[in-house]
């Protein structure tokens, strides 16, 4: 008997030191978000506790974007930081973001790219100011549920860190150009619309307006008019010129790919096969 009252009395002593090894669950922290008319998701950011800031949130976004007006802001580049030769759209190259909070959210040493991307800087033209994109490093570190109807985001820790994409880019990069290139040769199709398209700085509308159709364009035999307003292509909101460039630019020539257009008012769609061509 005594033995077997030794017995009951080890077990639990045993189980608690693996239960005591257990780390807590992460307890889960909503941050609120908006959707801008362009489509695109949009939250308040403080940074190294300076702001808040207005990012885009773009789980699609393999890197971390500010421009060089928040850099200064919140003191990550100052008046003496060198920047880089060929520094195209200011870039000012790669920073650590000491702290980033979204809402009640706080993470620590956030890696971000520094230069002024054209597409951020025509949305923020037409919707307000927007200072980046937030982007892999942030949201990497989390499993997120992303609530459309009350506009609000939920994050649970995952102890995942991600690796540095910009470093493994450049390595890669660099890498390649010590290869033997003499028997390489590079070819790029494009694929030829006939259109010419513009939109106004003052012009908050979706889509943008087609100028001028080409005679006997993949666009003519499509439908397109003067006058037409793009608003996606094979699905890809095109709210400025930027984003129909880049939407196109991915449309194979000899393909046809949905167009939704919108012409006196009503929405409707085409399917423009691009003309090969250079």
């Amino acid at each position: 008997m005594r033995r077997l009252l030794w017995t009951i009395c080890l077990v639990p002593a045993l189980a608690l030191p693996l239960f005591a090894d257990e780390k807590p669950k992460a307890a889960p922290v909503k941050a609120p978000f908006e959707i801008l008319k362009s489509k695109h998701m949009a939250v308040q950011v403080k940074i190294n506790g300076k702001g808040p800031f207005r990012l885009i949130f773009d789980t699609g976004a393999p890197t971390m974007l500010v421009n060089n007006r928040l850099a200064n802001e919140a003191g990550l580049i100052t008046k003496d930081t060198k920047k880089p030769p060929l520094a195209l759209f200011g870039t000012m190259g790669q920073f650590t973001i000491k702290t980033l909070e979204i809402g009640d959210l706080k993470v620590e040493d956030v890696n971000t790219m520094v230069m002024d991307h054209p597409t951020v800087e025509a949305i923020s033209s037409v919707l307000g100011r927007i200072d980046g994109i937030v982007g892999f490093p942030f949201f990497a570190r989390f499993r997120m549920t992303i609530d459309y109807q009350n506009k609000e985001m939920t994050f649970v820790p995952n102890d995942y860190k991600p690796v540095d994409i910009m470093e493994k880019m450049m390595n890669t990069l660099m890498a390649a150009g010590n290869r033997d290139r003499s028997n390489v040769k590079i070819l790029t199709p494009a694929g030829q619309w006939g259109i010419t398209v513009d939109k106004d700085a003052k012009d908050d509308a979706a889509g943008v307006v087609v100028k001028q159709v080409f005679a006997g364009s993949a666009a003519e035999k499509a439908g397109l008019k003067p006058g037409d307003r793009i608003l996606t292509v094979d699905s890809r909101w095109t709210d400025t010129v930027v984003e129909l460039f880049e939407a196109a630019g991915l449309a194979k020539s000899g393909q046809p790919v949905p167009v939704k257009l919108l012409r006196n008012g009503k929405e409707t769609k085409v399917s423009l096969t691009p003309d090969k061509g250079l």
